[in-house]
């Protein structure tokens, strides 16, 4: 494959443009905002030592970016990391050359090299960056940080809260556990943390979200995990889901527990209905555990608890029509519990045992497995622009995939053959072991685009390929 048609970024002021957005010739001039990648030390659990991490701006996460919908962003990334590094900018539709995977959008950004991103957000929401160069690493390192566009009309509330929900893997001392890049976690469920944290903090006690009654937050979620899919309870309260992905929905209760796959986001709307006390916040995983404190504090915001919240402003996405989409499918395999006889390495069929061995591949999708941003394999699919798609995605194996499609947003149209009855727009969605789902999604965005598991040793384990729109 010529490196020519994978659209090889070599000057970092190489700008596209993006469907519906002015021409690169019509982007102003701004000042870039600098982030710099590095090596420092944080304090993450509340009692003993800092912790050894790699972040941006010498902070985990890294800083707050804010634009309004429409805005244009500058951003000169300095690395000062021991290694390469890349940023991709999770959700937003920016042009193919500012996508940040290496090898496919751009060459790798070297140590003690500068890289500049720019382009225009299309969509508001909650997004978020990390590094597309040895993800399985450097993001369970420390290196992301959320990126928020505003709407145009933001839905009334008293005050904003962000969560960026991550893990570390500390050891007795609070440092981190070198034991990255794992064969063992490629293969199953990938590397977990035993320190849950908000917003760089440990979870728990030192945790503490003080509400006054009648108040109404808007709770801003991402869940920067390399490999941990949340379950979140809000124990005393059922708040208002505002937006999955970035992308409005319908207000609705919460029933239950919020599902938060690596790599997605939920807005929702907490409001201080308790009026006293304290509660708990649960992740609901496995043994459980829990995160942070709701406590009650000061006089009443106003008389009575708020209503159902508007919602929010849709953004310009244009609505796959099912009956004239083309078909596709898309098998996963692999994992400790079931790999596949043989696959397509560099381009050649070779026998598991030796996928394994030889390369520390776990999985397959369409019986390829992809080494990290190789440039061996053609796309998984190649469309034409404008192109309505529908792709089944069929996890054969005994593990959930968080699916994440860069470019683009797409609906879940059907899972397990039955169809969906509230289409919402997403941009990641989590696949149940050995379930079928179809998405359908409009490929407006011309480039070539990862499509990948988002817990990232699956996709360092073979579990990445591209979609081309032409």
């Amino acid at each position: 494959m010529s490196l020519n048609r994978r659209r090889f970024l070599q000057s970092a002021a190489a700008v596209a443009a993006v469907p519906g957005l002015p021409s690169p010739d019509a982007l102003a001039a701004t000042a870039p905002f600098e982030l710099i990648a590095g090596v420092f030390k944080q304090q993450v659990r509340e009692t003993g030592a800092a912790s050894g991490v790699w972040g941006y701006n010498l902070q985990v996460p890294g800083p707050v970016l804010r634009f309004k919908q429409g805005e244009e962003a500058t951003f000169l990334l300095r690395n000062r990391l021991p290694q390469a590094t890349t940023i991709h900018w999770h959700g937003i539709r920016v042009p193919n050359e500012m996508d940040g995977v290496p090898n496919v959008t751009q060459v790798a950004i070297a140590p003690d090299t500068d890289f500049t991103y720019k382009y225009r957000l299309p969509d508001s929401g909650t997004y978020w960056y990390h590094p597309h160069q040895s993800s399985f690493e450097q993001v369970p390192r420390g290196l992301y940080g959320a990126l928020i566009v505003e709407e145009a009309r933001p839905v009334p509330v008293d005050r904003e809260v962000l969560w960026v929900l991550s893990d570390f893997k500390l050891g007795p001392e609070n440092q981190q556990v070198e034991d990255f890049g794992r064969v063992t976690d490629f293969g199953s469920g990938g590397r977990l943390g035993n320190v849950i944290a908000i917003n760089g903090k440990a979870a728990g006690a030192q945790q503490r979200l003080e509400l006054r009654p009648n108040e109404r937050v808007r709770l801003r979620l991402i869940n920067a995990s390399s490999a941990r899919i949340l379950a979140l309870d809000f124990t005393g309260h059922q708040p208002w889901v505002l937006s999955l992905d970035g992308q409005g929905v319908p207000p609705r209760p919460l029933k239950g527990q919020l599902i938060l796959g690596g790599g997605q986001r939920t807005d929702l709307i907490l409001d201080g209905s308790a009026g006293s006390g304290q509660f708990e916040v649960w992740d609901r995983r496995d043994k459980g555990a829990r995160i942070a404190t709701i406590a009650y504090a000061g006089s009443p915001v106003r008389a009575k608890v708020l209503g159902a919240p508007p919602a929010i402003p849709p953004n310009r996405l244009t609505t796959p029509n099912l009956q004239r989409a083309s078909r596709h499918y898309l098998a996963f395999e692999g994992g400790v519990l079931g790999m596949p006889a043989i696959g397509m390495v560099d381009g050649k069929p070779q026998d598991v045992k030796s996928i394994m061995e030889q390369h520390g591949l776990s999985w397959t999708m369409n019986y390829t497995a992809q080494h990290e941003h190789a440039l061996m394999h053609e796309p998984l699919f190649r469309f034409r622009k404008g192109e309505h798609v529908v792709i089944r995605m069929i996890n054969r194996t005994d593990f959930e995939h968080p699916m994440h499609m860069h470019g683009h947003f797409f609906q879940v149209v059907a899972i397990n053959n039955k169809p969906v009855k509230e289409r919402v727009w997403r941009d990641t969605v989590v696949m149940a072991p050995r379930q079928d789902m179809d998405i359908a999604l409009v490929a407006d965005n011309v480039g070539e685009w990862m499509f990948h598991c988002h817990i990232l040793d699956h996709a360092a384990g073979g579990m990445m390929g591209t979609v081309l729109v032409e």
